[in-house]
């Protein structure tokens, strides 16, 4: 067995355990590997962000949380291979593309045979190209709207003017191969879309976001340049006759 599919294997045999821990002892014992391996395993688990804990002390031992993760699901052969090429497609730029990566893994990890193998090769035939975005503010990003809280930026419009303010999230938008963070911008006091691209520095705040209707924003802000207004006519109703801005400015 491969890591990756251990890695993947170690997180059901703790879902199957849960909510009792497992000693390393038991779990090397399970993969017949060494308890150092576990160890390292568990360590890589924990930095990608499953949820495992280990609790110290007699009775003790590594867990982890059931509400925090899905369920075992069965997919066809051709659904796993249309999310393994889904996933594949997800450029390093794309928010929660960390998140895509492990999740392609374990999917290829819980296939075998034929199945595997053509999942592998339609991912192996899909190319993104890379586009300008930090990590450390795709980051950002993903933390604000994944906490609900308000979000500090400083964003550089298209005529080339910098500004800082606070927003509040309220999803993401992709269109034409760009990432727009929706958001209320609370020194505009209205939605505004910004290209993560455009985005040179951001930090998550202390403050909790206000929840925001995103298709409301969408319509009524200038962040409608990002798609064409037609795409935007079934998100809500509309009653103004002239079509929204075709002008994208934060």
């Amino acid at each position: 067995m491969n890591r990756t599919a251990r890695l993947y294997a170690l997180v059901e045999e703790l879902r199957a355990a849960a909510p009792r821990p497992l000693t390393v002892a038991a779990l090397a014992a399970r993969f017949e590997i060494s308890t150092r391996t576990v160890q390292r395993d568990l360590q890589a688990l924990m930095e990608t962000g499953v949820p495992v804990r280990t609790t110290p002390g007699r009775g003790g031992g590594w867990s982890i949380s059931p509400e925090m993760t899905l369920p075992p699901i069965r997919f066809t052969a051709d659904e796993a291979s249309a999310l393994t090429a889904a996933l594949a497609a997800v450029g390093a730029a794309t928010p929660y593309a960390g998140a895509a990566r492990t999740a392609a893994q374990k999917i290829a990890a819980s296939m075998t045979g034929p199945a595997s193998t053509a999942a592998r090769e339609l991912a192996a035939r899909i190319v993104t190209r890379p586009t300008r975005t930090d990590s450390e503010i795709r980051t950002a990003v993903e933390r604000a709207l994944t906490h609900n809280v308000a979000l500090r930026l400083s964003y550089t419009d298209a005529a080339g003017r910098e500004t800082d303010r606070v927003v509040e999230p309220a999803g993401l938008l992709t269109a034409d191969g760009r990432w727009y963070l929706i958001a209320w911008c609370r020194t505009r006091r209205a939605g505004r879309g910004f290209r993560l691209d455009r985005i040179t520095a951001a930090t998550p705040t202390d403050e909790r976001s206000q929840p925001h209707n995103l298709p409301e924003l969408l319509l009524g802000s200038t962040a409608t340049d990002a798609v064409r207004p037609t795409a935007l006519a079934s998100l809500a109703p509309r009653t103004d006759p002239e079509p929204p801005s075709r002008r994208l400015n934060a």
